[in-house]
């Protein structure tokens, strides 16, 4: 069993190592993406297919997502050290065969490779902080865990347009190589755990219906609108599908003797409600990502770098709250710490809605800053709630299933809000001037308002977590087995 202290959570700690490792494992995701839309259009003139290279994208997106509670199952069956290592090499693989792919399709299908791993190493990383850390220490991990993706917004765009400019794009995918080798062989030798060995009944009936019906509804949302039309046959097929194999995974799941994603993840409140936050999380985010780049280059002719940076402002509040979001929650509980961050989100949206017609660079900064500060302080509150809340066997599909919420959050945003821009742009066809870039942007701005609204709803819904209050409680640990730091 393992024994956790207040001994402090920095890199020379005793635990500081785990850490570390896990610093490096979740910096392979957060460079990978940023790294490589800077990079595109090199990789289009060497190996073409400019007309499928949203796909890079979209394909890598879809395989994280789904994979994602079928690893957090995994690992509270087997434990967290053997599904990360495996999501690392498989992203290590992964960025190998992206950095020798021979054509746009090629290239396309490591990429799934590559998200397959992503869907392993982002919660699992979350899920073995949780383990290891005590409930007053968590929200300051989290803000360490955040910051590698607060400095990856600026390093990635970066290192993609150095290698895209020497002509060597495929450095994006082989520059993985040591960060994959370096983040295994830190937590093979840091981290260690001690699993209570049972039989388990693998569920892969249902890990297929799962992945293959949310395969096909989340490539609905991204593609609807843009590589079809919502209102297309194959668009209306590939949601019917998608949705009667859905029904069938929840009916199969009900006779399940260990399900991947359990009913009881859905049934408990606290779950429901922050499973519900960390989908409006995931909406504003991708919102603001997607579209604050595009509104400030097109509507001010503002370079890519500085709209860059605009942007980086979002993902550098995030942190600095996220770290202290434990002083708040311990005082005062997740709810209102929750309800407070996503007043203020409410009000950076509101900003940035409400000045978009008439933009300005510092402006949107400030209101991105402000959004991100807002952002930290929902998000790390209502994951650590949930984790607290089980035991350590069920901590692992807990914390999946609430990036998994963030992940469907992001993709249907992405299909939202491109609906929104288009019906815009549709207006005014063949229009590409300034103006017409500010109506688009500001109605999506104001639909991100619209989604932190409602995620303000389902914050007032959630629970009091049971032990918010307790400074010192220690990670539950029983169950399947124990970690030791």
């Amino acid at each position: 069993m393992m024994t956790e202290t207040t001994e402090g959570v920095g890199f020379r700690s005793r635990r500081g190592p785990i850490l570390i490792a896990l610093m490096l494992s979740t910096g392979l995701v957060a460079i990978d993406s940023t790294i490589v839309a800077t990079a595109v259009p090199s990789i289009v003139t060497d190996i073409g297919g400019f007309t499928s290279f949203p796909w890079l994208f979209s394909a890598y997106l879809l395989a994280q997502a789904v994979s994602v509670p079928v690893y957090a199952k995994l690992s509270d069956v087997v434990g967290r050290k053997p599904i990360i290592l495996s999501g690392i090499g498989l992203f290590l693989l992964g960025s190998i065969l992206c950095g020798m792919a021979w054509s746009m399709p090629a290239l396309i299908a490591f990429r799934v490779l590559q998200g397959l791993g992503a869907g392993a190493v982002q919660p699992v990383a979350i899920t073995i902080a949780g383990d290891i850390y005590t409930l007053a220490e968590r929200a300051k991990v989290q803000g360490y865990l955040a910051s590698v993706w607060a400095v990856s917004s600026v390093v990635g765009p970066t290192l993609g347009g150095v290698f895209s400019s020497l002509g060597i794009w495929r450095w994006i995918f082989f520059i993985n190589i040591p960060l994959c080798l370096l983040a295994g062989w830190m937590l093979l030798r840091t981290f260690h755990e001690s699993i209570e060995r049972t039989k388990h009944r693998v569920d892969y009936l249902g890990a297929a219906l799962l992945t293959v019906s949310l395969s096909l509804l989340i490539l609905g949302a991204l593609e609807g609108g843009q590589a079809w039309a919502w209102n297309s046959s194959i668009s209306i097929a590939v949601f019917a599908v998608g949705a009667l194999l859905f029904a069938a995974f929840v009916l199969v799941e009900r006779k399940a003797a260990e399900p991947v994603l359990p009913p009881w993840v859905l049934s408990r409140r606290l779950l429901a409600t922050t499973a519900m936050i960390s989908f409006g999380v995931g909406a504003v985010m991708l919102g603001l990502t997607s579209y604050v780049p595009t509104f400030l280059e097109g509507a001010l002719s503002t370079s890519p770098i500085l709209a860059g940076l605009a942007l980086a402002a979002l993902t550098l509040g995030w942190p600095i709250s996220a770290s202290q979001a434990g002083r708040f929650y311990l005082r005062i509980g997740f709810r209102k710490t929750a309800l407070i961050g996503v007043s203020i989100t409410v009000i950076g949206a509101a900003i940035l809605a409400l000045t978009a017609p008439t933009p300005n660079v510092l402006l949107v900064a400030a209101a991105c800053f402000v959004v991100g500060l807002g952002l930290g302080l929902v998000a790390t509150p209502s994951l650590i709630a949930a984790q607290s809340s089980v035991e350590w066997n069920e901590r692992g599909v807990v914390t999946g299933t609430n990036l998994f919420a963030r992940s469907i959050g992001s993709s249907i945003g992405v299909a939202v809000f491109g609906a929104v821009a288009n019906a815009i742009y549709a207006g005014h066809p063949g229009a590409s001037d300034a103006h017409t870039t500010v109506s688009a942007s500001s109605a999506v701005f104001l639909a991100v308002l619209v989604c932190a609204v409602l995620t303000v709803i389902a914050v007032i819904a959630m629970p009091g977590a049971q032990g918010e209050s307790v400074a010192t409680k220690t990670p539950a640990q029983a169950g399947a087995g124990s970690a030791e730091g």
